[in-house]
């Protein structure tokens, strides 16, 4: 997927997991109320656990509970507080419910983690169908780009599960239309996917965290700049690195931090996208014109 690695934990953000626990409130066995044989063996995503997408409300559950709710709750808490201060107490606090009444609709903390993850996924509108690919692709990075700046707690999770729910998949597959239609061929895609999408999850990632830095002291992002290279230079031994990179910051061009920064976003994957321009018109006529929306030449 899509700025995921192939690692999956089942238990590596849950406390209660780590400590060996049973998937139950009870923590005895694989059910809720801790009936079964044993111990649930340790999954590797909430998606393959045979469960339909939203469990029913149970007739012992507070009224209004549902998956989707906790779900709803647990992304606003998260954009809120951060990953580090999310709690299945915490959570209920915020619902208004009982920690253990949670349990009736997710076994783990990282089940709902992953819940959440997936939710936000459904943010990234599907690119125009009738665009070139060009177009498209630049759609879904600045869709995926926003994305993880409004959320920054997706950067970590995204490389910790499996990324199989329904709006991840749905936002990989409009990534693979789009790579399909530059015309590569098809051993080459999948690098030209992971250059543009690895990209665009690291520069995302870095502007998250800056701005939800500059957040947190009170600073606008262009202000915290400003003080920031100021301590530098008022230091002898890193004055002389920052001023000789002065011409290189005035070339980048921009008034303001965020400024400066769409502009090296821009050229960044206007880079990347001659990147790929540039290896299709390496394979021949055929998928040099298939890349460019024309019809290839029949051999006379």
């Amino acid at each position: 997927m899509v700025s995921a690695s192939d690692r999956a934990t089942n238990s590596g953000n849950d406390p209660e997991a780590a400590a060996g626990k049973g998937s139950g409130p009870t923590g005895k066995g694989s059910g809720p109320t801790g009936k079964g044989s044993g111990p649930t063996p340790a999954r590797t995503s909430v998606w393959l656990d045979g469960q339909p997408p939203s469990r029913g409300r149970r007739t012992d559950s507070p009224a209004g509970l549902d998956r989707n709710r906790i779900t709803e709750a647990s992304v606003r808490l998260l954009d809120a507080e951060g990953l580090a201060k999310f709690s299945m107490r915490r959570l209920a606090a915020e619902l208004d419910v009982t920690a253990m009444s949670l349990y009736w609709y997710v076994d783990t903390k990282d089940d709902l983690l992953e819940l959440a993850l997936d939710s936000v996924y459904a943010e990234i509108a599907p690119p125009r169908e009738d665009a070139d690919w060009r177009d498209r692709l630049r759609e879904l990075a600045r869709s995926y780009r926003e994305l993880l700046v409004r959320h920054i707690w997706i950067s970590p999770l995204a490389g910790t599960f499996l990324n199989i729910g329904p709006n991840s998949v749905l936002f990989s597959s409009a990534v693979m239309d789009v790579i399909r239609a530059t015309g590569l061929p098809l051993e080459r895609q999948t690098g030209a996917l992971a250059a543009v999408f690895q990209f665009v999850y690291g520069f995302g990632t870095v502007e998250g965290h800056f701005k939800a830095r500059c957040d947190a002291t009170g600073l606008t992002q262009d202000a915290y700049h400003r003080h920031a290279m100021g301590t530098i230079r008022a230091q002898p031994h890193l004055r002389a690195i920052v001023e000789s990179s002065d011409d290189l910051m005035a070339a980048r061009g921009g008034d303001t931090v965020e400024e400066m920064r769409e502009r090296d976003f821009v050229f960044a994957l206007d880079l990347l996208i001659a990147g790929i321009e540039a290896k299709c018109d390496r394979t021949g006529p055929a998928t040099t014109a298939a890349h460019r929306g024309q019809q290839p030449q029949q051999p006379q």
